[in-house]
This record gives structure tokens, sequence and C-alpha cells, in this order.
């Protein structure tokens, strides 16, 4: 009996060894231990004229309020609904692994961030922490943001703070298991400043801009909710939801993509939501946000984009949707790739 308690002992042992080493190897022990988080600080951000006015630039025009508000996405241009802004919203993306709600980040201080410290909003934007401590399902674009320099984030948050309360209780977002956990591993703490950008050419801008705008998380298709290598900004992305079905576009210079593109039809297509005047571009896309954007900042943007990597894939909206097996979606054109 004593040699078989014994034997079952080791065998235990081995086991739980295997099972380690095997969790260490493979999704880690974040999933079971929680999200990696920088303590907080007690930083505040000083509230200058400068700051507000370039906080209201980068949160106005570079998507905050696409999920942190309600749309009526019968329109072309996806008003927000009245009231709503920064208000939070149940995110009606179909496909998603659960209930995503962009929480109310107004200064409501009873259902908004109206409580939340400086460095809650900071870390929750560049490092998907939560003010409650939670990992951000990655919706939330923070791997994006944590590009955004010091005094943009500050800019940001300080015109956070400026827009009006409103008194909003939106749900948790609820995620299911096991990606519940698994996003756990993604968030990363800055413990280094962020300095500005480098915006001494229109390439180097447009990449920071691109970058800060996520627009790479749109127009890579992704398998597991991570981008699929080699599809770098080549569309085919399925997003599906009250706008409708479509497929992001391959916005590489390759002929698949929009190489007839010239700076003066980027600027013309950013600032109307139509290609040429006669396409329309479907309201997922958030041209509407993008056509207060600086003449600058927009030749920027098709400046670097000029510069990405040529990527054959073919996708047209125009098209009925086929399987694509370079993608894994169907979209239209899918099986001329």
């Amino acid at each position: 009996m004593k040699r078989f308690s014994k034997v079952v002992g080791i065998v235990i042992v081995v086991v739980v060894l295997v099972l380690a080493t095997a969790i260490t190897l493979t999704i880690g022990w974040r999933p079971f231990i929680g999200p990696k988080a920088r303590p907080l600080s007690d930083r505040t951000f000083e509230r200058t004229p400068q700051r507000l006015e370039r906080g209201r630039y980068l949160a106005e025009n570079f998507g905050c309020f696409d999920c942190h508000g309600e749309h009526d996405w019968t329109q072309h241009d996806a008003p927000l609904l009245p009231g709503t802004k920064g208000a939070g919203a149940n995110f009606p993306l179909e496909g998603l692994p659960g209930r995503v709600f962009p929480p109310n980040i107004t200064p409501d201080p009873e259902t908004g961030a109206g409580t939340w410290t400086d460095d809650q909003l900071a870390r929750a934007i560049r490092e998907g922490i939560g003010h409650d401590g939670r990992a951000l399902f990655s919706l939330m674009p923070y791997q994006d943001f944590r590009h955004i320099s010091d005094e943009d984030l500050a800019s940001v948050i300080v015109y956070l703070r400026s827009i009006p309360p409103v008194r909003k209780t939106v749900p948790k977002t609820e995620i299911i298991f096991p990606v519940k956990y698994l996003m756990r591993s993604d968030p990363q703490p800055i413990t280094e400043p962020v300095p500005p950008p480098d915006l001494s050419t229109p390439v180097s801008r447009g990449k920071y801009l691109v970058t800060i705008a996520g627009c790479a998380g749109c127009h890579t298709p992704q398998k597991n909710g991570k981008p699929i290598p080699g599809l770098e900004f080549a569309g085919g992305f399925v997003l599906k939801g009250p706008w409708g079905t479509v497929a992001s576009a391959n916005i590489t210079p390759d002929p698949s993509g929009i190489p007839y593109y010239d700076e003066d039809m980027f600027l013309e297509t950013l600032r109307t939501g139509f290609v040429k005047q006669a396409r329309k571009i479907n309201q997922i896309m958030a041209w509407y946000n993008y056509r207060h954007l600086a003449d600058e900042d927009l030749k920027a943007v098709f400046a670097y984009l000029r510069t990405l990597k040529p990527v054959k894939h073919r996708v047209d909206n125009t098209e009925p949707p086929t399987f694509c097996k370079r993608c894994g979606f169907t979209h239209g054109l899918g099986d001329q790739n």
C-alpha cells in the first residue's frame, strides 16, 4: 500500500510539473494571476488652453466617441445621438466573444469617469488596465494608443474632463471563456516616458497618425484576434453590424489596393465619404471623423500609406462575397486570391 501511495504521489508530481511547464511555455501564467499592471501614481495633468485644444483635436478626430457613444448607423456619416457623447454604448459589432460595453467616460461622478484619477485614465488608454484593475478587451485599441506621446495623452485627458457629464449607467463588458482569461496577457505597463513623435517629414508624421488612429486594426484581417502575418493593411476583415456587412479595403500600394489614389483623391474621399463622388464609403469607416483633420495631417497619412509594403489581396464590396483562402474571410473577389 505504501508503495502504491508513493507511485501515485510521483505520478501527481510529474503531472503537475508537466502542466506547469506546458503553461509556462504556451499561454503563460497571466490568465491565472491577472494582468501585468504598474502601480498608480498621483500625477495630474495641468489644464491649459493648449492641451484642451490639442485634446479636442485628437479625441474628436481619432475615434474616442465612435465607441464611447451611440450612433445613428442608418446615416452615411453615422452621427452621434444627442446626449450620448462619451457616455458609452453596447458596441454593435457582431462576432465578438461576448458583449462589449465601452464605458461612460464623461465627467459624471456617479456613472462616468468623474471620480477616476488622471493616471487611471492614462493607464486605461495606453496600457489596457481599467480603473478597477481589470484587463480591457482589445476592441479598446490600447496597443495602438501606447504609442501616443505623453503630451498628447495629457491633452486627451484634459479634454475628456471638459466634455459635458452624462448620467448613464453602462453594463460591464462580458467576455466569454476562455478569452476573458487569455486577454489578461495582453496589457503591458509603460514605465518610461513616451517622447513627442517625429513630425519632421510627412511620412514620419503620417506613421504616427496612422498608428494612433488604429488603421491597421480594421485594415488587417485577423484570426483569433491576432493580425494575420503578411496581410498588414491588405483588407478583407469583415465587419458586420447595423451598418451592414462590409470587408475593409486593401489600402496598400499594390495593384489590388489603392495605387490609383493620388493626394487630391485621397483627401476628397476622406472629406466626403465618396470615392470619385460615386462609390459610397460604408459608415463603419470613420471618414466623418477624419474629414476634420488638417490638410497637413491628411497629406501625411497618405504619404505614409504610399510607403507600405504592397500586398496582393483583392477585396471589393461591390462584388458577391466568396471565400478567400488567403485571409479566411468571405468577401467580394475572395475567390480571386
